[in-house]
């Protein structure tokens, strides 16, 4: 049987490293909020971005401290194993884990025939959507009565595709008066100055005008 007391050793002491990683780093980290890891009382005060950033390098912290304790939780089985004489031993296939391994990764629970070296296909959740709005297109579905993707944007793209004049900047495609609280605020307008007395008050001679004699 190979002689693993090196390879123990190496184990013991990084262990002793990741632990007081841990607690200088990251224990009261925890604990703490994002103003007292700023120094800031308020974040109101803060642009968007520069609370970005402080948040961005606490997630990041996190995400260091949860790789710590997994090692940590990796170091543990692998020293657990000693005790009941399995160290060494590959746990998939039974096979005696080659020491070459062991030297370079103490902690390997098993042959490297028998890991799964594949690439996981976690990919982003905002990849489901670069597909166009197509793929949330509902139109044709009899049982989807949703408001779709395509609807969410035509909503939107109305906005781009008015010329913006006053005659029709306010109006969607269906014609619906939108943006004034009166019907009447649709045609009637005054100057720069605003409302200086009924006789400066103007008529607009427009689709709003027209849609409001004819009753709509």
């Amino acid at each position: 049987m190979a002689d693993y007391t090196k390879i123990k050793q190496q184990l013991v002491q990084r262990k002793a490293q990741v632990e007081k990683r841990i607690k200088e780093h990251f224990q009261e980290e925890q604990s703490r909020t994002l103003s007292f890891s700023t120094g800031e009382l308020s974040q109101y005060d803060n642009h968007p971005a520069d609370t970005a950033t402080d948040l961005y390098e606490r997630e990041k912290d996190f995400a260091l401290l949860e790789q710590l304790e997994r090692e940590h939780e990796e170091i543990e089985h692998a020293l657990s194993k000693f005790n009941t004489g399995t160290f060494g031993i590959c746990e998939v296939t039974g096979k005696v884990i080659p020491y070459e391994r062991l030297e370079a990764n103490p902690a390997a629970r098993a042959v490297v025939e028998a890991v799964d070296n594949r690439i996981t296909d976690d990919r982003p959740p905002e990849e489901d959507v670069l597909d166009g709005f197509e793929k949330y297109n509902f139109d044709q579905d009899d049982h989807e009565t949703e408001f779709d993707a395509e609807d969410s944007y035509q909503s939107v793209a109305q906005f781009n595709e008015n010329s913006m004049t006053f005659e029709d900047s306010s109006l969607d495609e269906n014609g619906e008066l939108i943006g004034y609280v009166e019907e009447i605020e649709g045609f009637l307008s005054t100057g720069i100055d605003g409302y200086t007395g009924d006789e400066d008050v103007v008529f607009q001679r427009n689709v709003h005008y027209d849609q409001y004699l004819n009753g709509k």
